[in-house]
């Protein structure tokens, strides 16, 4: 269990500022500022039971009988399209370019990342940015939910979304119950070799993005509300703040262009 610390704006800067392979960890989080609740909170997926978690994100049911899923994404993507990323995304986007932070691991399905201007991301969990056909394998990349809502609402067996080319049923690049998650040995290695690890909005409840902290001894600042499922060690500092309102004022000490001119560290 991790242990709560007062560690002043001053001080995180100070660390900002010192370090040059900063990579951030993020999870749910870093956007429910921006309207998107967490799964697993009070208002999530998993409290509400509006949508069976195990009939939506499990891989065989998927096969099976696309449609519970496609239900939920029918309302997610409703949401996303009037979503914009919070404070703490484009902190991590300026932060990017700047040469500072090295990367960008995250938990979440959202896409705000690069939304905000973050390119080195990897996720974890996938995205709706691409999709492949089960029937024929077609790719496709670089998808909107815009897109995504007109293929859905032009699909022979609506919600389901369909392959333009045979008709077969889409699958989104996200990650399923009974898949592997994607880039987890990227997301080590670049772990492995930051000298400042920032966990950004998560519990880390869920393995294996719970494992990734212990691949570096470099100083580590978890920033989250509420508990987050991670031992006290000499280099972990825990902070149980308002995420955008926290960094907020260590961009302002930092002097980043998205607070008050430019970015001078």
């Amino acid at each position: 269990m991790d242990e709560r610390h007062s560690f002043p704006e001053t001080r995180c800067a100070a660390m900002i500022r010192r370090s040059h392979a900063i990579v951030a960890l993020t999870g749910a989080g870093i956007s429910t500022a921006a309207g998107i609740a967490d799964f697993r909170g009070p208002r999530g997926l998993y409290a509400s039971r509006r949508y069976d978690p195990e009939q939506t994100f499990d891989i065989d049911g998927f096969r099976r009988e696309p449609r519970y899923f496609y239900e939920f994404c029918r309302d997610f993507v409703d949401t996303l399209k009037e979503i914009r990323p919070t404070f703490s995304h484009r902190f991590l986007a300026e932060l990017e370019g700047t040469g500072k932070l090295s990367g960008v691991v995250t938990q979440n399905i959202d896409i705000l990342h690069q939304l905000a201007g973050s390119r080195n991301v990897i996720e974890l969990h996938g995205s709706c940015r691409n999709a492949v056909c089960i029937s024929c394998r077609q790719r496709y990349e670089e998808l909107t939910y815009e897109w995504w809502d007109r293929a859905m609402a032009e699909s022979s067996i609506p919600p389901v979304a369909c392959c333009p080319l045979c008709r077969g049923v889409l699958k989104p690049d996200i990650v399923f119950f009974g898949e592997l998650v994607k880039g987890f040995g990227e997301a080590e290695r670049l772990i492995a070799d930051c000298d400042l690890l920032l966990i950004l909005g998560s519990s880390l409840q869920v393995a294996p993005a719970s494992l990734l902290p212990w691949k570096t001894e470099a100083p580590t600042l978890v920033i989250n509300r509420g508990e987050v499922m991670l031992s006290a060690a000499a280099n972990r500092t825990f902070i149980d703040d308002d995420l955008d309102g926290y960094l907020r004022n260590v961009a302002g000490r930092l002097g980043m262009g998205s607070v008050n001119g430019d970015f001078a560290v």
